[in-house]
């Protein structure tokens, strides 16, 4: 079976995915295109779906740089594949050849475009980490590296959507002490929970940090389990484990 990964038109010119389940060596929960290696899957197969995502973007495994994400707001520069572990959730690069990832499975992929100062990024924002500024810091660096927010394109991949993403009080609780205004995001839900809507706060907080081109695929991780990994449907199904998107980018 063949990759398949969604591209959106503001990325256009630079080659980029957020890739699904399709076209992976993995079976079982995993089946499919399983790339997290922090998963209970075999690392054999994970290098070789990771091998297979490398190929699709016109490059090889080494050329894969990632970081060891720790829902923070941590953000760093990398101009090649990373040799010791990093924890941080965001990663930028302007140098040629170096394929950007980040690993979701319902948190928000996003990926990152300044296509005339050839300065790229990624990032992987859950709750916590949009909430406490990933997205932000993202940006922050990728100005640090020539990039203009008024210039920059994001796009924010398959996540899981606010139809179901069930939360309870405290959760939201949180939202609205940080800002009144993020209450706008939850609606009343069954009880005392509520349903909240991450992409929309993504889009929401890029729009607010000054960056204009931001979009959604629209793709919920929940929804379709025979495209996408979903950690919340992994749990309701009360599954060993769950595999791990993969969203690339590069110059």
């Amino acid at each position: 079976m063949t990759l398949d990964f969604i591209t959106h038109p503001s990325l256009d010119g630079t080659p980029h995915g957020f890739f699904t389940r399709a076209g992976g060596a993995s079976s079982g929960v995993f089946a499919g295109l399983n790339c997290g290696y922090g998963s209970s899957d075999q690392h054999d197969i994970v290098s070789i779906n990771r091998g297979r995502v490398a190929t699709a973007m016109g490059g090889s495994l080494g050329q894969l740089a990632g970081v060891h994400q720790v829902h923070s707001a941590k953000a760093v520069p990398v101009s090649g594949p990373l040799t010791e572990p990093v924890q941080a959730d965001g990663l930028v690069t302007d140098t040629p050849d170096v394929i950007l990832t980040v690993l979701t499975a319902d948190c928000q992929p996003v990926l990152f475009a300044d296509a005339k100062a050839r300065v790229i990024g990624a990032a992987h924002a859950g709750w916590k980490g949009a909430l406490d500024g990933i997205l932000d810091a993202t940006v922050n660096a990728m100005e640090a590296l020539g990039a203009k927010r008024t210039r920059i394109a994001a796009v924010i991949g398959p996540s899981i959507s606010q139809r179901n993403y069930e939360v309870g009080p405290e959760f939201r609780d949180r939202f609205v002490q940080t800002d009144p205004a993020y209450d706008r995001f939850f609606l009343q839900g069954h009880g005392d929970h509520f349903q909240f809507d991450l992409p929309g706060f993504g889009l929401f907080r890029l729009h607010q940090i000054g960056v204009d081109t931001a979009s959604w695929t629209r793709h919920c991780t929940y929804a379709d389990p025979q495209r996408f990994y979903s950690y919340r449907r992994s749990m309701h199904l009360k599954e060993a484990d769950y595999g791990r998107l993969i969203a690339a980018i590069r110059l």
